[in-house]
């Protein structure tokens, strides 16, 4: 299970978030009050992530995500604060953080938030599959960082978000790529258009892919999608 650290001066929305998370069965999460608390807590035990609340006595959550940075560089941070002005989301990402999220937000968007950092910190700390950028797919060969796909002589020119879609679906060929942990690492956000703006990019990458019938991307009812090659390990 993963731990996580959730620091909210408002009671009710910190059990709410608390009783909602861990009842998802993947989260352990220690609730705490106030900065000081929290910082208490962080040196005390190991945690996977932070939820840290901005306006809270005591130790604000900048402060505190502060002093933890300073104790460990690498655990995700997401600042929570009712405060919508660009100012604080700059202060937020200069103090180290990895998301902001405004309230009132949904708790389903959290969750989505930190299922995406989650994958990201596990990804960091791999043997370095995630920089692949040469990858095989089928008869076709994809050089993500020249944005080429080549196909015998023939080669068609990636747009950067097409380019970074296909990698996704390659990373996890014959595995279903979810559609919000897609538009979370490309766009961040998993908003309507943005949905609808990766459907196009789709879409485009079928077409190039339809010269060898062993390829094809489908969708995977309610989840997301799925790069099938014919011919690999499932």
């Amino acid at each position: 299970m993963k731990k996580i650290l959730l620091v909210e001066d408002d009671p009710n929305l910190g059990l709410l978030l608390q009783d909602y998370l861990q009842l998802k069965g993947k989260y352990e999460v220690v609730l705490c009050t106030n900065g000081e608390e929290g910082l208490l807590a962080f040196t005390k035990e190991k945690f996977d992530i932070c939820i840290l609340d901005v306006m809270m006595p005591k130790k604000d959550g900048f402060s505190l995500g502060k002093d933890i940075r300073k104790i460990n560089e690498q655990v995700p941070i997401i600042f929570a604060t009712a405060k919508t002005m660009i100012e604080d989301k700059t202060i937020a990402f200069g103090l180290g953080g990895d998301d902001y999220i405004t309230k009132p937000f949904r708790i389903e968007e959290l969750l989505l938030r930190i299922n995406a950092l989650l994958k990201r910190a596990s990804s960091d700390k791999s043997d370095g599959a995630e920089k692949q950028t040469q990858f095989n797919i089928g008869k076709f060969q994809f050089d993500y960082q020249a944005q080429l796909i080549s196909f015998h002589q023939e080669q068609q020119k990636l747009s950067t978000k097409e380019a970074e879609l296909l990698r996704l679906l390659c990373l996890k060929q014959n595995e279903v790529l979810t559609r919000e942990e897609a538009l979370l690492a490309i766009w961040h956000d998993d908003n309507y258009f943005n949905g609808r703006s990766m459907d196009v990019f789709l879409s485009k990458l079928r077409k190039y892919l339809k010269a060898d019938p062993n390829v094809e991307i489908i969708n995977v009812h309610g989840r997301g999608y799925k790069l099938l090659v014919q011919g690999s390990a499932i």
